[in-house]
């Protein structure tokens, strides 16, 4: 089952309320790319912490059929398996190797012995190498990663989430931090090899021509609540200067007839 599902979740951090009671029911009717947008600061992040875990929440995620559960350690750590996550600002360890950065992705299918002492069985090796290989970089394996360009590091944080041969992948603006060239060919290349091994992608992106070039489904977040949910046809001026502007730039979601089957919260 490859369904996320949300009902009424919440998050609060530093005594802030920051998710207001977010429900929502990805990446059904065969969706395979839904793209996370909104402004600044509306809460896209969080929403992509909470699914993998890494913040506290309240409310229900069901990540297929596994329970995130923030109170279970145990639920919590199979339950963040599932996901691979790809970030804005790489999060590689730049003194490990390229080789080595890839097959980070592997430690949730360890020991944890195993994998703290990085004695990696031959075929997570291998596989590294060939994810490696699949993003144009298998010739810069053995270098340390701090030594690589933004573009190439961004690509050795795609073969490391592919590497955990996730259920689904989380991308935190992947390409924000690209020059336009190597943002548009890191992400074909993280959308094409995760459609190609069936993974969907969760992306929170900024630009609404490649949200309407690569997704197949929208939702939209402000202040915390879902602004929009629908396809990619529905990001029209009003709403766009509606959900970036707010509504002395345009008419209210709802004035619009934007009320659709996802919903809109304002």
């Amino acid at each position: 089952m490859k369904r996320i599902h949300l009902r009424d979740v919440r998050v609060h951090l530093g005594g802030r309320p920051v998710l207001k009671g977010i429900s929502l029911d990805l990446f059904e009717n065969g969706q395979r790319v839904v793209a996370l947008i909104g402004p600044s600061g509306g809460g896209k992040t969080t929403l992509l912490r909470a699914l993998k875990g890494m913040v506290p929440f309240q409310g229900e995620i069901r990540l297929g059929d596994v329970r995130l559960d923030p109170g279970d350690p145990l639920a919590l750590g199979r339950a963040r398996s599932l996901t691979g996550m790809i970030y804005q600002t790489f999060q590689l360890v730049d003194r490990l190797t390229a080789l080595e950065n890839v097959l980070l992705g592997r430690l949730p299918r360890l020991r944890l012995l195993a994998g703290g002492l990085r004695r990696f069985p031959q075929r997570d090796v291998a596989l590294a190498a060939h994810l490696l290989e699949r993003v144009g970089l298998l010739e810069h394996a053995w270098k340390r990663a701090g030594t690589l360009s933004g573009g190439q590091q961004q690509r050795v944080g795609v073969a490391r989430a592919l590497a955990q041969e996730p259920r689904w992948i989380l991308a935190d603006e992947p390409i924000s931090a690209l020059d336009p060239k190597n943002a548009r060919d890191v992400l074909e290349l993280l959308l094409s090899l995760a459609l190609e091994k069936d993974i969907p992608v969760l992306i929170t992106l900024h630009h609404l021509d490649i949200v309407r070039h690569y997704a197949d489904w929208v939702v939209a977040v402000k202040d915390g609540a879902v602004f929009f949910e629908g396809p990619p046809s529905g990001l029209t001026p009003e709403l766009e200067r509606g959900l970036y502007f707010g509504e002395e730039h345009g008419a209210s979601a709802e004035s619009q007839g934007l009320v659709n089957e996802g919903g809109v919260q304002a």
